[in-house]
């Protein structure tokens, strides 16, 4: 039952960090792009990262709730996924070095993102 009870209240906490992040995101495009350069214009386009911010927040409030078998194979999912995610965005910049197009760092969270539910998944089907 515990369980369920830290279950859902870092749902709300994330979910609700993702909300603020998503509202955030909205008004920056929809004002931020029309300022003229300056500090007013990098603090509204950069104010996307207080959602993010809490979202760090609930994640790390929860690995401190879970027990230590649970924090043990989300840090070794998460230390996986990231290997990964080194491996590829290293190797692509070779191939950036070999004409082909420079991609945003905005795709290293997706990277990191999709191998860690690539490994949770794994890890389920396998029972590892």
């Amino acid at each position: 039952m515990h369980e369920k009870i830290i279950g859902r209240r870092y749902l709300r906490e994330l979910f609700g960090a993702i909300g603020v992040y998503w509202l955030l995101l909205a008004m920056s495009i929809a004002f931020g792009k029309e300022l003229p350069n300056g500090p007013a214009r990098t603090l509204i386009l950069a104010a996307p990262v207080f959602g993010v911010a809490l979202a760090v927040w609930a994640i790390v409030r929860q690995m401190r709730r879970v027990d230590e078998f649970v924090r043990q194979v989300t840090l070794q999912n998460i230390a996986i996924s990231a290997a990964i995610t080194a491996s590829l965005t290293f190797s692509y910049g070779f191939l950036e070095l070999a004409g082909f197009p420079r991609v945003s760092m905005f795709v290293v969270w997706p990277i990191m993102a999709a191998s860690w539910l690539l490994i949770v998944l794994v890890r389920k089907i396998t029972n590892k």
